[in-house]
């Protein structure tokens, strides 16, 4: 549960801490970008977010009844989870938020398919847990969070260019951050 808290944290912080970025205007890889002005610290947060959410999706399978059931959703979320990983690590965005150099169009691409792989983790689990009791309800959840994310992904490619591409992004990530506090909230509540 603290990997989406850290990660909400490191953008709200990187914000404050750097006089000239726009939440409004700005996406949050920015903040991490090669020539930005808080990248060591904020390189902190986002690691450890991501690391965080990684290790938690090792275990997802298991923390969802036990184990019984698909391994699909888990593994879409272990994918998505390391590659997040890659990117924190090894693939900033380049000075001033640009894509030039292959590390920083490499962002762009390894996030998209991140993200992608955790749309398709969620309607996974959706299918897993429909009929389960115990967690019909979150199936019924991650299957609207998937279809908001999806909406939110194809409203923040389209507001790239725009004024205010972070605000619209802030909405998306914020929907991915929200269904990762929540899962894990369901995760610990059942177990």
């Amino acid at each position: 549960m603290l990997a989406p808290i850290i990660y909400t944290v490191m953008w709200i912080l990187g914000g404050l801490w750097d006089s000239e970025y726009s939440h409004v205007r700005d996406d949050v890889s920015s903040l991490i970008a090669v020539d930005a002005p808080n990248k060591k610290r904020l390189e902190k947060f986002n690691i450890t977010s991501s690391v965080l959410m990684f290790a938690f999706y090792i275990g997802l399978h298991w923390g969802i009844n036990g184990g019984v059931g698909s391994v699909i959703g888990p593994i879409l979320f272990v994918g998505s989870g390391l590659l997040v990983v890659l990117v924190a690590i090894f693939f900033p965005l380049d000075a001033g938020g640009e894509l030039v150099t292959t590390r920083g169009k490499l962002h762009l691409v390894l996030i998209a398919i991140s993200g992608m792989l955790a749309i398709a983790g969620m309607v996974a689990l959706w299918f897993q847990l429909a009929s389960d009791v115990v967690w019909s309800t979150f199936a019924t959840f991650s299957l609207i969070t998937a279809i908001v994310s999806l909406i939110l992904v194809v409203l923040t490619a389209k507001a790239t260019k725009t004024k205010y591409l972070g605000l619209v992004e802030r909405f998306m990530v914020s929907t991915y951050q929200v269904y990762y506090f929540v899962l894990a909230l369901m995760v610990f509540l059942n177990n």
